[in-house]
């Protein structure tokens, strides 16, 4: 048997990490046991379904680097399959013609209320004879189609994360409608729903494991009943922890960021996101280990190492994991990613004339970065030939004996200068000015950078030098004195 899993998130808003993270888990179990991964739009919610949020979506994954196999399939191209499983259902007297108002709906709700019970349809209409329907018609009353819930029916099976699952038939609020009322007089029955929808898809996909969030889980008590009812082979489950913010509540807009998107903007590279969901919920053989490839973690991923409990996100293990892959890219392929954030920041930035100077750039300023938005930041004083001097760089400028080091600098100073050739001039003007040679180096970083603290003073002065940036700002340090 060939394992098939899916991803099928609706477009009605931008790829949010729950919907990442499922489609992770998903991924890495079809890698590891050599399946598919299938991905399918579930846009019948038709209000609210954008054509610019399937696009968000698929940018994410593949940005992720989920990539899938098969699709993406849309429900909106699939609605002839789901009139013939309804049809199948009413032919078999598995579901029926219901015929409540909206108002009936809500006094039965009501009454309900009133003695202490759960809301749930009465089943009301569940044994409606010819007659009676043909009443109902009459006065243009049209009908959603219910599935029928035996209330006595007990539904169990082996999750692949919780265990064995047993829901009852009266817990699951009647008779289930299964499609809205038809739109016009030419429709049989209107649009289908939900759990309709993605039984019949996952039939006719042939998916054999349906991975996704807890919150399903009623949901797939429901869908049971139809694959049964639609004599279909019913796939493994596995209900996977739900993402909680740090008070332990189900992470939400109210959290700030929750869409991949906004990941992508703050800084945080692909690798890293990726990675960093694999460990929400889950954990490896090894669980000390923490930085893995999606490729590396397939190798490792099974079911039994997801946990029940909620995932509780964490900014600053996020943070620590990007920082990791930050370090470690070559920094021509960093250099590319944060090429827009320094245009953002309004820094001339020309790759075709100066791309070996910024490469030495990102070299220098990568081990100082947590996300790629510190670009601008951790390089800002390397941009420009004038600078700004902070009060403590003024102040150690008009110490005594700093002018004549930095004339002597500048007097030194060659052009396209080398690591070796600015440490031996540090070493010239320290003997011949007779100071320490910390004197030299603070003064230097007061008068090349105009602040006291800052990446690598030597590794600093080349690229400052290479532009030839560097004796103009010695000679505008001077001019501070």
């Amino acid at each position: 048997m060939t394992i098939r899993v899916r991803l099928a998130p609706s477009p009605t808003g931008n790829l949010h990490i729950g919907t990442a993270r499922t489609g992770v888990f998903n991924w890495l179990f079809a890698r590891h046991n050599n399946g598919k991964f299938i991905l399918r739009i579930e846009d019948t919610d038709l209000e609210r379904s954008r054509p610019e949020y399937t696009e968000n979506i698929k940018t994410g994954l593949t940005w992720l680097g989920l990539n899938w196999d098969e699709g993406p399939f849309f429900q909106t191209e699939r609605m002839e399959h789901y009139r013939k499983a309804i049809q199948t259902l009413l032919d078999k007297g598995l579901a029926y013609r219901c015929y409540c108002t909206p108002e009936e709906l809500e006094q039965m709700r009501e009454t309900q209320k009133a003695k202490g019970l759960a809301p749930r349809y009465d089943n009301r209409h569940r044994n409606l004879t010819p007659e009676q329907q043909a009443a109902f018609e009459a006065e243009g009353k049209k009908p959603v189609i219910r599935f029928k819930i035996e209330d006595d029916r007990e539904i169990v099976w082996n999750d692949q994360v919780r265990g064995k699952m047993v829901w009852k038939g009266n817990d699951l609020g009647g008779d289930m409608v299964i499609a809205r009322t038809p739109e016009t007089d030419e429709e049989a029955f209107g649009q289908p729903l939900y759990n309709l929808a993605v039984v019949v898809d996952d039939i006719d996909m042939n998916i054999t494991h349906v991975i996704r969030g807890e919150d399903h889980i009623a949901n797939t008590a429901k869908q049971i009943l139809l694959y049964e009812a639609l004599e279909a082979t019913i796939p493994e489950f596995a209900h996977t922890p739900l993402i909680l913010n740090q008070e332990g509540r189900k992470l939400s807009k109210r959290d700030g960021v929750t869409s991949i998107d906004d990941f992508r903007k703050m800084g945080f590279v692909p690798q890293a996101m990726a990675n960093y969901m694999t460990l929400l919920g889950w954990t490896p053989p090894d669980s000390t280990q923490e930085l893995f490839t999606l490729d590396e973690a397939a190798k490792l991923f099974s079911l039994d190492r997801v946990n029940k409990a909620g995932a509780k996100f964490d900014w600053d293990k996020l943070d620590w994991i990007n920082s990791q892959y930050i370090h470690k890219m070559p920094p021509d392929e960093l250099l590319e990613l944060i090429i827009p954030y320094w245009q953002e920041a309004g820094y001339e930035v020309n790759l075709d004339q100066d791309r070996p100077w910024l490469t030495q750039l990102t070299a220098l300023i990568a081990p100082s970065m947590t996300r790629l938005k510190d670009a601008p930041a951790e390089s800002r004083l390397l941009f420009g030939e004038s600078i700004k001097f902070s009060d403590e760089a003024i102040a150690q400028l008009k110490l005594e004996g700093v002018k004549d080091i930095l004339n002597e600098v500048i007097e030194g100073i060659k052009p396209s200068l080398t690591d070796e050739e600015a440490k031996a001039l540090v070493n010239q003007v320290t003997k011949t000015q007779k100071v320490k040679k910390g004197l030299v180096m603070k003064s230097l970083r007061a008068g090349l950078m105009g602040e006291l603290q800052g990446p690598d003073l030597i590794q600093s002065w080349i690229l400052l030098n290479h532009k030839g940036w560097d004796k103009l700002r010695l000679q505008q340090a001077l001019n501070q004195i």
